[in-house]
């Protein structure tokens, strides 16, 4: 006769199905938001969607199925419900996908940046979602009847279950079709599976080079003529979430670049970046690869645009408020200003404009070679806009004052996200103005462009971090602003001004300041020299080609 206790048991059968129904029923709203906007219900596709809903549940039963099993059945379960919930809680909130590229921007974040994602509201999803229902699968006693039956029962559940995608996808098939090949950003939505995909994407696949391994040199050949007697000052500021749309200098009707526009600078309207994340546009943008040839787990295996600047005597120095440099600056002079202790200017935390402080006395302990100066900044990095800007910069109201976008409308969200723009526009006002001083001694010029851009609830999606191949342009279309001192005497304004609507991307920047720095080396291109053609002298800084029967960027002989 069963005990009592034998009677509340359950088979692992029927715990991994009540499991993959509330993964698929309350973990993916989004996805089934997305699915319902690409295919309407109607008379005609409310029988596919059904079959849609079965064959994702059974997609589930047999993705957890064959790691759920014996003593990893709660486990497993538990894992797949936990992560789950944070990922719903991402995606529903902001639309995000929980991909590849996002996974490696949430691991190189810092402690701040991560506690402003966390809101009470992401907790009610992790306690509803992932706790709760955790408890209740831990509670549960499991009935097992030795391996061999379980083996067969647990066959024949995911073989019942991919007999049954099989039969829906034939029956359905044009659905299909159009689901799998027409509407492939659906699949993005899938939770927890593409989560879980990207994940073992990204640990089977992120490892780094050795320590030890050689570090692959690019343009071997770099240098600096020595009858070059002009010295050249850039400051590039690597922007944080900004986007094009939001400028006035661009057209945007509100006034969020005054000091841009009382500066002459020129703004690259049509510029567009490498990705929608800083762990993969930040080290592509310093790259000799191109985005469409940067891969981020090979990258720190290669030297980039600051190895080649310092190999050719040009003094580097980056300075971060933001997370860090994204493995780009390891080995230049660095130095983060996220701390009072370092940075001057701090209230409610550490603004950009300290990182401006110590670069005067910097310039004058360095009389000799060119100097390039790097500003990684905090700039507009969300959801915690309003805390991207001192108050005095709230010029555009009522601003969200919340890290959770859903207490805020989108006209709030908005106010806060151009507020923080507009302390942006006053940094970088002050950087011109710390480079006009120099402008007697240096041919001086400013660099700015942004990481990625940013949602701001278009379409139902906020932030950023969305693959590229499906992000809106609001993600990836991006301010660049250039600005030169009266000291560099040889730019052709009116040809930089012809080419301000031309299409540009980050490739551009390993280029143009080979360029403008005048370093001669055969792996210049100076078709991606955005200042090509806008010299006075026809293009003195034009690097030498190489010489015949060498390889390019090496100075070795070829094969």
């Amino acid at each position: 006769m069963n005990s009592p206790e034998s009677k509340r048991e359950i088979s692992g059968n029927v715990l991994l199905l009540l499991t993959c129904l509330l993964l698929v029923a309350g973990s993916n709203a989004h996805f089934i938001t997305q699915v319902l906007q690409a295919f309407p219900p109607s008379g005609r596709t409310l029988p596919a969607l059904f079959s849609l809903a079965v064959a994702f549940l059974a997609f589930n039963v047999v993705l957890f199925g064959g790691f759920a099993f014996g003593r990893m059945t709660k486990p497993v379960l538990i894992v797949a419900l936990l992560t789950a919930s944070v990922a719903a809680y991402f995606m529903d909130s902001f639309g995000t996908v929980v991909g590849e590229d996002m996974l490696r921007n949430v691991a190189q974040t810092d402690a701040s940046e991560a506690f402003d994602l966390i809101t009470p509201r992401l907790l009610v999803y992790f306690i509803l979602l992932g706790v709760i229902p955790s408890a209740l699968i831990w509670r549960t006693p499991l009935a097992w009847r030795g391996w061999r039956s379980e083996l067969m029962s647990r066959a024949k559940l995911l073989g019942l279950c991919l007999f049954g995608i099989v039969v829906m996808a034939v029956v359905f098939g044009s659905f299909y079709a159009s689901f799998v090949r027409g509407h492939k950003s659906l699949r993005t939505y899938a939770n927890p599976a593409y989560f879980l995909l990207s994940t073992v994407k990204f640990i089977g696949g992120g490892k780094q080079p050795a320590g030890n391994a050689p570090l692959a040199v690019i343009a071997h050949d770099a240098h600096i003529p020595r009858d070059d007697e002009d010295r050249e000052l850039i400051l590039l500021v690597i922007g944080e979430t900004a986007r094009a749309d939001r400028l006035s200098i661009n057209g945007y009707e509100r006034d969020t670049t005054p000091r841009l526009k009382e500066a002459n600078a020129v703004s690259l309207t049509n510029f567009w970046s490498c990705g929608t994340s800083t762990a993969l546009s930040v080290p592509c943008m310093f790259s000799p690869q191109g985005m469409a040839r940067f891969d981020p787990k090979k990258a720190g295996g290669e030297e980039n645009l600051l190895d080649v600047l310092q190999r050719a005597g040009v003094n580097v120095l980056w300075l971060d408020n933001n997370s860090d440099s994204k493995g780009t600056a390891l080995r230049v002079p660095y130095q983060s200003y996220k701390t009072p202790d370092i940075n001057t200017v701090c209230d409610s935390e550490c603004r950009d404009e300290g990182m401006l402080v110590p670069l005067q006395d910097y310039i004058d302990s360095h009389p000799k070679g060119d100097i390039v100066i790097i500003l990684h900044q905090m700039g507009n990095h969300g959801p915690a806009y309003f805390k991207r800007y001192p108050p005095e910069f709230e010029k555009f109201t009522p601003a969200c004052r919340s890290k959770d976008l859903s207490q805020c409308t989108r006209e709030e969200i908005g106010n806060a996200y151009d507020n923080a723009l507009l302390y942006t526009d006053h940094f970088l006002g002050k950087a011109i103005d710390l480079l006009k001083r120099n402008d007697k001694t240096f041919e001086t010029a400013l660099f700015y462009l942004s990481d990625h851009g940013e949602s701001l609830g278009e379409g139902g999606v906020y932030l950023h971090g969305l693959p590229r191949a499906v992000a809106p342009d609001s993600q990836l279309h991006v301010p660049a602003i250039l600005w030169f001192g009266s000291g560099y005497d040889e730019l052709d304004l009116p040809a930089l001004l012809r080419k301000r609507h031309q299409r540009f991307t980050h490739d551009h920047l390993f280029h143009t300041l080979l360029g403008f720095l005048e370093v001669r080396t055969a792996f210049y291109k100076p078709e991606l020299d955005i200042l090509d053609g806008c010299r006075k002298d026809g293009g003195a800084a034009r690097p030498e080609r190489p010489a015949l029967g060498q390889r390019p960027g090496t100075g070795k002989p070829a094969g």
